[in-house]
């Protein structure tokens, strides 16, 4: 009998493993933070002498979820201006803010916002695009959370830096220190093409290059960007971004509303993958992309929320469900997007697009444990007839009992373990107030 740290009993396994697998009355052993095994239950005491076993009689388990795309310190302006279209909703309420109030007490609070929300929602990795990016890192291993933390780039000067020689260095240090940690990664994180020159554009390739690391950026998301791009380029910001070199597989294009059947064969030709954030281009009115399309194209399409500044949540298992409700609606296809795809675009794909598949992303022997529990005890859980349609179309949030990142409890019975919610809150009404004065 081996001994091990912790077992995992639970009614229903999600293993999003490469046949879909779904498991009755299994357990996961989970010991140094990784999967060793997933064994029947009623075998998993004979093989394995945990020294803490949890039994979930009526949940399910399965992988955490990703959240592809936040800037997640932004959580701190949840709901500071809504029904305004995107660059009226950047120039004349976000960027002021952000000029006046950010720095990095403004992103370290932020960020712990974020993740306790995160974490409560059953999202266990996220991929981040902000200012201050070292102290979102900082405070995501503090807690536990796994994170993927963009290196920002800007053509113009903000309180992080001067410009976009500053904005490099600062996130090549940030590499330096984190390269190690076993829960950061980074990638470079050009905001827009709106916002980066091509000078900078071919340093970021180059250093990327070098890296091997993606490049994570907002593209296409307006048909006002289109339009701009064409004046001022004389080419579809896609286009420039090509000749630049840098269309690959390493291109995390974020958005991607405005996109022609051309740009789709580029897409799919080029292995891209685009992060679909249908929640926050629904409320800013920035246009559908086109998932079923990219889908037909064999092109992965992962999930993330955006800011709560544009989504004012950061709530996956709801953009799971405005995802595939949306692809079904804009294509017209009662079978676009369908839910066992959807879960895929939140779990494994998206470990696959971030280069974490061999982390994250299902529940397999010798993958990290980042694992999430729902509770179906109640009557939101009943009946359960197809188990992916259930956690698309029905779960809520508020269902996610439990959260293990490499094997580590983050959420107990809804309580967050590693952080004081009390004092996120308090920290949050000061700035909140402030903010608002």
């Amino acid at each position: 009998m081996r001994t091990i740290q912790t077992l995992l009993s639970a009614h229903y396994i999600v293993t999003v493993d490469n046949n879909n697998t779904v498991l009755e009355n299994h357990s996961v052993a989970i010991d140094n933070g990784r999967i060793v095994d997933i064994v029947p239950t009623e075998n998993a005491t004979q093989l394995f002498n945990a020294n803490s076993h949890i039994e979930y009689e009526r949940h399910i388990l399965m992988p955490g979820l990703v959240n592809a795309h936040t800037h997640a310190a932004m959580s701190l302006l949840r709901g500071v201006a809504s029904d305004i279209p995107l660059m009226e909703w950047l120039q004349n309420h976000v960027w002021p803010i952000e000029q006046k109030w950010v720095d990095e007490h403004f992103v370290h609070d932020g960020s712990e916002l974020a993740i306790a929300e995160m974490l409560r929602g059953g999202t266990t990795c996220f991929s981040d695009m902000y200012f201050f990016p070292e102290v979102t890192a900082r405070v995501a291993s503090s807690i536990g959370m796994r994170a993927v933390i963009g290196m920002i780039a800007l053509e113009f000067p903000t309180a992080y830096a001067s410009g976009p020689d500053e904005y490099l260095s600062k996130g090549l240090a940030l590499f330096d220190e984190y390269k190690t940690d076993p829960l950061i990664r980074n990638v470079f994180a050009p905001h827009a093409p709106y916002t980066v020159s091509d000078s900078t554009f071919s340093k970021i390739n180059s250093y990327a290059n070098e890296l091997d690391l993606p490049i994570h950026m907002h593209i296409h998301e307006t048909q006002s960007e289109i339009d701009n791009s064409l004046k001022e380029f004389g080419v579809r910001p896609f286009e420039r971004l090509d000749k630049l070199g840098l269309v690959n597989p390493n291109l995390l294009a974020v958005h991607m509303t405005q996109l022609n059947e051309q740009e789709i064969e580029r897409i799919a030709e080029a292995s891209v993958n685009v992060i679909h954030c249908p929640e926050s281009n629904l409320k800013l009115a920035s246009g559908f992309c086109p998932v079923q399309s990219l889908l037909d194209h064999n092109i992965r399409v992962i999930i993330g929320t955006d800011s709560c500044a544009s989504n004012d949540d950061l709530d996956m298992f709801s953009e799971l469900r405005s995802a595939a409700l949306l692809a079904k609606g804009v294509s017209q296809q009662a079978t676009a997007f369908p839910a066992q795809q959807a879960v895929r675009a939140s779990t494994i794909n998206a470990a696959m697009a971030l280069g974490l598949e061999d982390e994250i992303g299902s529940l397999e022997k010798d993958k990290s444990a980042d694992i999430i529990a729902i509770s179906c005890d109640n009557i939101e859980g009943h009946p359960l007839y197809d188990i992916y349609s259930h956690l698309v179309y029905s779960t809520e949030r508020s269902r996610v009992s439990d959260v293990f990142i490499s094997g580590r409890q983050l959420l107990r019975d809804r309580t967050l373990t590693t952080i004081s919610e009390d004092e996120i809150l308090a920290k949050t009404e000061n700035w909140a107030e402030k903010i608002s004065s």
